[in-house]
């Protein structure tokens, strides 16, 4: 019986721990690192989400796909990764970030929502912004 026990608590420790080890979060130093002088783009559930250029300085432009970007920066706080943009300055919105299989990945930190992104793609290209009401 005793050997049973221990047998399922190493099984549940498995199942449990590598999603942790998967998921450890990114310092900020290393989120810097991997982002700056990239243009990532982002996937939930199998369809683009939205893009984001990084820059120096913490700089960032981010659009949802087909939409207008939003010029912004971000700032860490503790394991959070925090985004303000330029038009909505009083708004945060904190993600953690970790390294994947397959590049980044990030969960969205505030009001309930569960929302994890992972990257489907990462450039050197600097996003293209058309201004708003651009055409005939």
């Amino acid at each position: 019986m005793k050997q049973i026990r221990n047998i399922a608590i190493l099984a549940l420790m498995a199942c449990l721990g590598t999603p942790l080890v998967a998921q450890t979060p990114m310092s900020a130093a290393e989120f810097e690192a991997y982002v700056t002088g990239r243009t990532l783009t982002f996937g939930l559930d199998g369809v683009p989400y939205g893009i984001e250029e990084f820059r120096p300085g913490r700089r960032t432009t981010w659009a949802f796909m087909g939409d207008e970007c939003r010029e912004g920066h971000w700032f860490d706080r503790d394991e959070q990764i925090c985004f303000v943009y330029d038009d909505m300055p009083q708004q945060e919105h904190c993600w953690i970030f970790w390294r994947g299989d397959e590049g980044l990945n990030a969960r969205f930190i505030g009001d309930g929502e569960q929302t994890e992104l992972y990257e489907v793609q990462r450039s050197s290209r600097p996003l293209i912004c058309p201004g708003p009401e651009v055409g005939v």
